[in-house]
């Protein structure tokens, strides 16, 4: 916020300086709509400003001005001396505002409501009063112009093109070693200036997004919908020029999230869900890329509908459609003139959207991705290329071509030559072993169509997804580039970040390591390297926590049977009713420990859980996930310990999750419900409510709407309601009154539990 406020102070005072001189033309060329709409905007501006910043005194004043204002537009007010003088009253006043605001000092409302009163028709001429100079704060800003930005960009590129050329020049010959050490100097100058000068063009990507809570409340407003809106990463830091070109695709795609995606209250609600739909916009940085993702919880995009659209349409044939894999069909939701509404609306149902968004981001070398799973929401990417941005590259040779490969996407680069390194074929696809690590291999020669020579250097690249060998001919070298935007035609083949122009006058494409792997259809899942002689078909291996216990042991457990790792203080741990037991929110769960907690104030936890019970088991710290092998060593006797494994050479002792869920008593998830006919006097829910819930049952008093009961009890001497479950009748006293009294005795815990359970079985 005090960004926004700081550019606001900013803007207002920049504008503040021709405003006086516009009002005084205005007045001596009543005719001059110019001027007029000027000024109106003006106090517009201030007006919608101040709403969102809440400067209410701000706000009064500008909403004055501008109803007058309107009315002159209208014709129904003349811009006369008193209107002049009272308008300009209004605009200084303004001014004094600002300033207060900015240096932080109080400034009294005294005389504002006679400034409002002076713009009314019927008001008495006043004379106006000089404006009185308000203390400026002193700023450490300025405002400049995006055009001349620009230009410093471009002369920074420049210097940076010239150093390198430069050092080049200065390699192939004896350098003094004065020169090197002024070339140094030089470098780190323009380095820091470079940095500089690519920073005065970022902006918080929250000037993006802090329009978007009022849209999204009005929006789901005029649908009749509920939609909360959560904004991460407001403060990745995007270009000036990028923010204002992103802000019509952002709004066409968040109002279609409301429109066509999440559902109306009721639907929501006979779907099992949050009656309110979830909309989460985030941003964040990718590697050469800032990522703007929309996501909702809706029912996501019908294909099946889009394919019928289509084919209405006329965009495309009933086989050519039938053909189509799922991810062009989803791709026709981007075809021009097509929507799946039926009926044109205020929002949506006219067939444009989409297509603008994705002409508009491709625009500026962009491309966005969508990611639809029916019936739980769909997700939208929007990819943004760096622009204006200076990289440093490492330049690779393919045939006679060359690329270039952000530094911060390699790992290492490796020859193919020894046993190190080994390219082996598995299938239809290459891989590539080094040093016993394997991975895929996409040769950049085949995927460009430029040789079928087996690649002799691997660049191996890191991305989010995993890793995988580059093949390349050479590397050349490497250099500071200027990354810019390259044509949409280009960016739309996914394999591109942009474009550059290294010293020696030829252009150069920015390869994406991540949209190679996409395209080359690679799918990262780890691989054991193995002597391809002696492989063979093998069981996977099961994944296991290792860790170490609390007695200085080092052990391991199935992953399947982990819930989750948390920490949990160790006061919320009991030795009670004969059983360590752990307090966990509204839950008392079996707990498991091996050894003293000690002086601990706080112990890590395994939530183990076996689908329908839970326990935890207290270890002192979680060291990693393996895989564990196929031999195990047994343990003899029983126990919690199932056998000793050999992992990385040491001995682990493997827990047994049987053993552990036989020895503790089970917390069952979804229990049967006993109903208990309360008689007023309280030992239902006192004595007999723990003793059942102890045996399994859940007990209440009252059903909620909807719910059954498996089995009811009720005291013989209490009147008994009226229940579709059967009763079980207790008696006060131990012995029975007749032979056919089948009536239990409350205190008698065995036969109770015995004649619920042959009831229920009934």
């Amino acid at each position: 916020m005090d960004d926004l406020l700081q550019e606001f102070i900013a803007e207002t005072r920049e504008t503040l300086e021709a405003i006086s001189g516009e009002i005084v033309a205005w007045e001596a060329a009543p005719a001059d709509s110019g001027r007029l709409d000027a000024i109106f905007r003006f106090v517009h501006t201030v007006k919608g400003s101040c709403g969102f910043l809440d400067l209410p005194r701000l706000a009064r004043l500008s909403h004055a001005a501008e109803d007058v204002l309107a009315a002159v537009r209208d014709g129904k007010r003349t811009p006369d001396t008193a209107l002049v003088n009272a308008v300009l009253g209004i605009v200084d006043r303004i001014g004094e505002i600002v300033e207060a605001i900015d240096s932080g000092s109080p400034l009294d409302d005294s005389g504002e409501d006679l400034l409002i009163a002076a713009l009314a028709p019927d008001a008495q001429p006043r004379a106006q009063a000089p404006a009185t100079p308000h203390g400026r704060a002193a700023s450490r800003s300025v405002r400049l112009n995006v055009d001349l930005l620009d230009h410093m960009m471009s002369g920074m590129s420049e210097m940076v093109l010239a150093r390198n050329e430069l050092a080049r020049r200065l390699r192939d010959c004896d350098v003094d070693p004065k020169v090197e050490a002024a070339l140094e100097r030089l470098s780190l100058t323009v380095a820091d200036m470079r940095d500089t000068v690519t920073r005065t063009r970022m902006q918080k990507v929250d000037a993006l997004f802090s329009a978007l809570p009022r849209m999204v409340r009005d929006t789901s407003a005029e649908l009749g919908k509920s939609v909360d809106l959560v904004i991460e990463g407001a403060d990745v830091e995007l270009d000036r020029e990028m923010i204002e070109l992103m802000r019509d695709p952002l709004v066409h795609i968040i109002r279609n999230s409301i429109d066509h995606g999440i559902e109306g209250p009721a639907e929501r609600r006979a779907l099992g869900k949050p009656v309110s739909g979830r909309l989460v916009v985030s941003a964040r940085q990718s590697g050469n890329q800032i990522l703007i993702e929309v996501a909702d919880d809706g029912k996501g995009i019908d294909v099946a509908r889009i394919v019928v659209k289509a084919a209405e349409k006329g965009l495309h044939s009933i086989t050519e459609l039938a053909a189509m894999s799922e991810a062009a069909k989803l791709d026709l939701i981007f075809a021009a003139g097509l929507s799946s509404r039926d009926a044109v609306t205020a929002i949506s149902g006219r067939g444009v959207g989409m297509d603008v968004v994705r002409a508009n981001i491709e625009q500026i070398g962009g491309r966005v991705v969508l990611t639809n799973e029916p019936g739980r929401g769909l997700r939208i990417v929007i990819h943004v290329p760096l622009t204006l941005s200076i990289l440093s590259t490492i330049i690779v040779g393919v045939g006679t071509q060359r690329f270039a490969l952000p530094r911060q996407a390699i790992e290492e680069i490796v020859m193919v030559r020894g046993d190190a390194v080994r390219i082996d074929t598995i299938g239809d696809a290459a891989a590539v072993t080094v040093r016993g690590r394997r991975m895929p291999l996409v040769s950049l020669g085949k995927l460009f169509a430029l040789n079928d020579d087996a690649p002799p250097t691997l660049v191996i690249v890191s991305t989010r997804e995993g890793d995988y060998a580059l093949g390349v001919d050479t590397v050349l070298d490497t250099e500071e580039l200027v990354v810019k935007p390259a044509s949409p035609a280009v960016m739309a083949t996914g394999v591109y970040a942009g474009k550059t122009l290294p010293d020696n006058g030829l252009p150069m494409l920015l390869l994406d390591a991540s949209g190679i792997a996409a395209v080359a259809g690679l799918r990262f899942t780890p691989v054991v390297a193995a002597d391809t002689a002696a492989e063979e078909a093998v069981v996977p291996g099961v994944p296991a926590l290792l860790f170490d216990d609390l007695d200085g042991q080092r052990r391991a457990i199935a992953l399947a049977v982990i819930d989750r790792v948390e920490p949990v203080p160790t006061h919320a741990i009991r030795w009670t009713a004969g059983a360590m037991r752990l307090s966990i929110g509204d839950a008392i769960i079996p707990l498991y420990a091996v050894g003293d907690l000690g002086d601990r104030s706080e112990v890590a936890v395994l939530r183990l859980t076996d689908g329908d019970s839970e326990m935890a088991y207290a270890i002192a710290d979680a060291i990693e996930i393996v895989t564990l092998p196929a031999e195990i060593a047994p343990a003899r006797g029983n126990g919690p310990i199932a056998g000793v494994v050999l992992i990385a050479g040491e001995q682990i002792e493997l827990v047994d999750p049987h053993a552990l869920f036989a020895g503790e008593p089970v917390t069952i998830a979804s229990p049967p419900v006993c109903l208990l006919q309360v008689d007023g006097s309280g030992w239902m829910e006192t004595f007999l409510k723990p003793a059942l819930e102890a045996s399994g049952y859940r007990c209440v008093t009252a059903l909620a709407d909807g719910e059954t009961a498996a089995i009811a009890l009720a005291m013989e001497d209490a009147p008994l309601r009226e229940t579709l479950a059967p009763v079980v009748t207790l008696r006060r006293f131990r012995a029975k009154d007749g032979d056919d009294d089948g009536s239990i005795y409350r205190y008698d815990r065995p036969a109770l539990i015995a004649a619920i359970a042959a009831r229920r079985a009934v």
